[in-house]
């Protein structure tokens, strides 16, 4: 992997992913985005991986935003481009790995669209969340819109979006954007931890929570409830469920094949 603009790493079960452009802030273009999409597809037919860290050089931004130049230079090709950002992070949403976003700054725009496309973010004390394109006289077009509401709730979304408003990390975790906060030099020990831990659950277990969470998240509660059920019944019949259950009874550590 070109270490330029991406360092990508895989430690057993742990896949690590840098956005290395430390001097412009992290910002993404659509270089950056196809890789971590290239990697993404990789990580689908690797068995191995269950959770991926994604986090940002330096310790001043996790991403900053979107690059401007590249937006602005785009023209009459802009959405088309745009469209192309949201695909991308909709593809690390839906992947049925577990994403964690280790939030080490400024994650801005693009950024905290990135971060949203996370299914946990741990932030550092000195992180700050915000979506500022209306400043721009923009709107986010990653998922922003629709991603900040279902995660902080309709008034609070639109608060920080017309507002261009910044979220400290405190804000953000008590609105519901950041699951936990520590230390910057605690930062990535937390976020490993927190990979170590789902690594000892079930992985097809695990995979199926994800899936029922984000498919069923839009759905009446009725439609919900059998979403669930319908999951359960590949998830009760696996041979993980059966090793974890006997290794449960027998009081001895499961070892779980991720089917």
């Amino acid at each position: 992997m070109n270490q330029e603009d991406i360092v990508f790493e895989k430690k057993g079960a742990v896949a690590y992913m840098t956005i290395n452009r430390e001097t412009l802030h992290n910002a993404l273009n659509m270089r950056i985005l196809e890789k971590m999409e290239k990697i993404f597809l990789n990580l689908e037919e690797d068995p191995e991986v269950v959770v991926v860290i994604i986090t940002g050089a330096g310790g001043k931004a996790f991403v900053a935003g979107a690059d401007v130049k590249e937006i602005k230079e785009a023209g009459d090709k802009r959405t088309a481009l745009i469209n192309r950002g949201q695909e991308i992070l909709s593809k690390i949403r839906n992947s049925s790995k577990v994403v964690i976003a280790a939030v080490n700054g400024y994650a801005l725009g693009g950024g905290c669209e990135l971060a949203m496309s996370c299914d946990i973010r741990i932030a550092s004390e000195n992180a700050k969340f915000g979506l500022p394109e209306a400043k721009l006289g923009l709107m986010p077009g990653y998922g922003g819109t629709q991603n900040l509401p279902r995660l902080v709730g309709i008034g609070m979304a639109k608060y920080i979006l017309f507002a261009s408003q910044m979220l400290t990390s405190d804000e953000a975790l008590q609105c519901g954007l950041v699951q936990k906060i520590c230390k910057s030099e605690n930062l990535m020990d937390e976020a490993d931890s927190l990979a170590k831990q789902i690594c000892l659950n079930g992985p097809f277990a695990v995979r199926a929570c994800k899936r029922a969470i984000n498919n069923g998240i839009g759905l009446s509660i009725e439609d919900a409830l059998k979403l669930e059920i319908e999951i359960y019944d590949k998830v009760g019949g696996s041979m993980d469920a059966e090793e974890g259950m006997s290794s449960f009874l027998e009081k001895r550590t499961p070892i779980f094949k991720g089917r």
